[in-house]
């Protein structure tokens, strides 16, 4: 009799706190309606789905950059962690010089640092490479012509470099300022750094009876090492190099194969992933509460992809960084991605509730909100 006694008021103890939590996040979000904000919201058990607490979960709002979580878990599960994107050096080589151009087929490698082509230079120095009659040459035919994707005409697209197949520190000069014409710079950066490791450039024009072949194939780093970056970096650069590559150099066709993806796995059609981009900076991109959280618990019961998905997003206190949120209550407690724009809020994620068990949660509020407004929230279901 006491042990049913017990379970009794356990049963009753935990009927009550879910009733607190749908009543806190009621008038939570009444509140935000009051200020003009629309909210899509809510609370669920990892394990089971169950839902906990929610509002208006199924609007779909702009997601801002919580639009990389559909889109680097899709990336994940449809390329594999340890895929890799690969850079191209042709030339005709004879006896040590390469006769005409040394050719840099880009193949949307993301992370093309200075230091990855010190490494790269030293490797064709061990290929046998040791002057160049003619110059560098880019090639960039493996993306289309396409500038940026649709709906960044009412955006910040102009702070985001421009997307080419090969591309070189992010396609910023040393300063981290936006190139916009990279390939002078492109050329340049490649030329330095191959001088150095030893290589000679004569600059002669190329003779007619030139047959290039392939030197060298630089790998990228792996999937889930670009993702990690990407997510805790909120990098828009990064991921949509690799939605262009994912569509075979088109945008509209990387975007339209996510959306595939979550259409055949999920059942998510194109009103449940309504995106024109991978990065968020779209503001036709629409996504909801509910959406979010159905990713998030795929992501979470996911043995082949989840790990290295949810070791991407930002973690509470347990990163090298310093983050906005300081809060020792919520330290190593919450892996979350978030989203800003311009009268866009957002964050979702995981909570590890006091007594162990997991929770996932997706606030979306769009109008006159803030940070505050999201994470006072977060931090009442973490508790």
């Amino acid at each position: 009799m006491r042990g049913f006694r017990y379970l009794l008021a356990l049963f009753l103890a935990v009927v009550a706190a879910s009733g607190l939590r749908a009543e806190d996040v009621k008038a939570w979000a009444s509140r935000l309606e009051q200020r003009g904000v629309s909210v899509s919201a809510g609370l669920w058990d990892a394990a089971s789905g169950k839902v906990i607490a929610r509002y208006h979960d199924d609007r779909a709002l702009i997601p801002a950059s919580t639009t990389k979580v559909v889109t680097t878990y899709a990336l994940l599960k449809c390329l594999n962690p340890e895929f890799t994107l690969h850079t191209e050096v042709w030339g005709d080589l004879r006896h040590g010089t390469v006769v005409g151009d040394l050719v840099f087929k880009g193949g949307g490698d993301p992370f093309l640092t200075s230091e990855k082509i010190w490494m790269l230079a030293h490797a064709l120095r061990r290929e046998g490479v040791e002057r160049v009659t003619g110059g560098i040459r880019l090639d960039q035919s493996a993306f289309d012509s396409q500038i940026q994707p649709e709906g960044w005409q009412d955006t910040s697209a102009d702070t985001l470099p421009r997307v080419e197949a090969l591309s070189v520190d992010f396609n910023r000069d040393d300063r981290g300022r936006v190139l916009t014409d990279p390939d002078p710079s492109t050329r340049a950066t490649l030329k330095e750094i191959l001088q150095e490791a030893g290589i000679i450039f004569q600059g002669r024009p190329a003779p007619a009876d030139v047959h290039p072949r392939q030197l060298l194939d630089w790998p990228s780093p792996p999937l889930r090492t670009l993702v990690q970056d990407i997510n805790k970096w909120s990098n828009n650069f990064m991921v949509e190099m690799l939605v262009r590559t994912f569509g075979g150099g088109s945008w509209p066709r990387g975007v339209k194969r996510i959306q595939d993806y979550y259409a055949t796995t999920f059942g998510l059609g194109p009103e449940a992933i309504r995106i024109t981009d991978g990065s968020g900076l779209s503001k036709e991109n629409r996504l909801s509460a509910r959406t979010l959280a159905t990713v998030l618990r795929a992501a979470y019961h996911d043995f082949e992809a989840g790990p290295e998905f949810l070791a991407s997003l930002k973690v509470i206190g347990g990163e090298p960084w310093k983050l906005h949120i300081q809060d020792p209550n919520l330290a190593h407690r919450i892996r979350v991605k978030t989203g800003h724009l311009d009268d866009v809020d957002t964050a979702c994620g995981y909570i590890q509730m006091p007594d162990g068990q997991v929770r996932i949660f997706a606030i979306m509020l769009n109008g006159p909100a803030s940070d505050v407004d999201v994470w006072s929230q977060i931090r009442r279901w973490a508790n």
